[in-house]
């Protein structure tokens, strides 16, 4: 009984001297990238535990941006949702509106007091994920915008100058000349409604709905059936029935249809250009996207794309403190610049764009920076800033529907977008009664 006893205290005498264990925090991050990209976002995570010892992030690969967003709804209203979430910039409007689903980040750097500076950012990239009054909402992860590769070499067979067109005169001319030299996959395009309607009506400055592109209020109506709009879809409608545009999907099926050699000029995003690295197998070059050259004022500047990191409400203080911490790791110069080298996407602070330039990193690769000298063309008009609709995840794939029936020749252009604005319209609808 003694020797019970003994060993009971030297055992609670030992267990009180032994230093206490470390508790690290762990850090949920939902996300959408796979491949090279995925690659590159582990590798965030990574360099982020091995700077501290007190948190850890946890990247959690849950499919596309849809299928990952819906998740992480299901998951809050669970009570088991991750601490950070990656949602595509369609779905800001719709983030914005789960009031109590998400802490703003701008309330969260300053409750951590983790440095934080919104002006800071690409004006054009924080304008996105802002609220009128200039809060950051969401911290911009993977902007990207849509960008022209071509494959210099598929220019140089057909016995063209391996140069990018700069219009769409003169893309359909080249790429009648490609046709004709025998290249059968001649231009082709990811996103279409991102790509073909979004961005290019901030190049052409246009609108695409009212109230500044839905940005100043839920009361917006889509204004994509203007004869412009109507014009270039039937363009492209045009450019499918002549073998000259090769319709590959509605997200970033065209991708590997460029990075394989298949297609000798595409309009993508400039996130696929690690991809298009890793292939190896083409001779790419990005460029600016294509305009048409008799509208007054184009190209004025296109918009961002990609997707940025909301922080999901329910959680412990201190976990907040390791999301605030890791947020502020994204935004020093030197991982900012190493994620935009590495992937493509755009540096989202002014100091890491300038540190990258001073390294000489866009003097040894030219056209690196063309994502970044396109978004800031020009100063962002009502038209250009971006947009904010409500439910747009339904609203963009209702004008991908509508687009696929000019493509297959169901529809013609005026009526096809015709209809997608009315039932756009009713999406929106349904989203401004749900949050009046």
């Amino acid at each position: 009984m003694k020797l019970k006893t003994l060993a009971v205290a030297l055992f609670t005498a030992g267990a009180l001297a032994a230093p206490a264990a470390h508790a690290v925090t762990e850090i949920q991050w939902w996300h959408s990238m796979g491949g090279a990209l995925g690659e590159a976002l582990n590798g965030l995570a990574t360099k982020f535990n091995e700077s501290q010892k007190d948190y850890k992030v946890v990247p959690v690969y849950k499919g596309q941006y849809p299928e990952s967003m819906t998740a992480a709804i299901a998951a809050f209203r669970a009570g088991n949702a991750p601490h950070m979430l990656q949602v595509f910039e369609v779905g800001t409007a719709t983030m914005m509106a789960a009031k109590g689903a998400i802490v703003p980040v701008a309330k969260l750097m300053a409750d951590a007091k983790e440095p934080f500076d919104p002006k800071a950012y690409l004006p054009t990239v924080a304008g996105y994920y802002s609220d009128i009054k200039g809060n950051m909402l969401s911290l911009p992860f993977n902007s990207s915008t849509a960008l022209f590769y071509i494959d210099r070499n598929k220019f140089k067979a057909a016995g063209l100058p391996p140069v990018p067109p700069k219009t769409w005169k003169e893309l359909i001319a080249v790429a009648e000349k490609l046709k004709a030299a025998g290249q059968d996959c001649v231009y082709t395009s990811g996103w279409p409604s991102w790509v073909h309607i979004e961005n290019f009506s901030a190049w052409h400055n246009v609108p695409i709905g009212t109230r500044q592109n839905g940005m100043g209020g839920v009361d917006t109506e889509f204004k994509i059936n203007s004869p412009l709009h109507v014009r270039h879809v039937a363009m492209l409608g045009d450019m499918v029935k002549k073998g000259l545009f090769t319709y590959a999907g509605r997200t970033n099926q065209a991708d590997s249809k460029f990075q394989s050699g298949e297609c000798a000029m595409a309009t993508i995003s400039a996130g696929a250009l690690a991809g298009t690295i890793k292939a190896g197998k083409t001779d790419w070059e990005l460029s600016f996207l294509p305009y048409h050259d008799d509208v007054k004022g184009a190209p004025q500047n296109s918009i961002i794309g990609g997707a940025s990191l909301w922080v999901m409400g329910g959680k412990k203080p201190d976990e907040y403190k390791g999301v605030a911490k890791f947020m502020a790791f994204l935004s020093q110069p030197d991982i900012q610049m190493g994620w935009h080298t590495t992937t493509g996407y755009v540096p989202i602070t002014l100091a890491a764009y300038e540190l990258t330039r001073k390294s000489g990193f866009y003097d040894k690769n030219p056209g690196r920076d063309t994502a970044v000298k396109q978004l800031t063309l020009n100063t962002p008009t009502e038209n250009s800033k971006g947009l904010r609709f409500g439910n747009y995840v339904q609203g963009r794939e209702v004008i991908e529907e509508e687009m696929e029936a000019v493509f297959a020749g169901k529809k013609d252009a005026q009526t096809a977008l015709n209809d997608a604005v009315k039932r756009g319209n009713e999406i929106l609808r349904k989203f401004q009664a749900a949050n009046k």
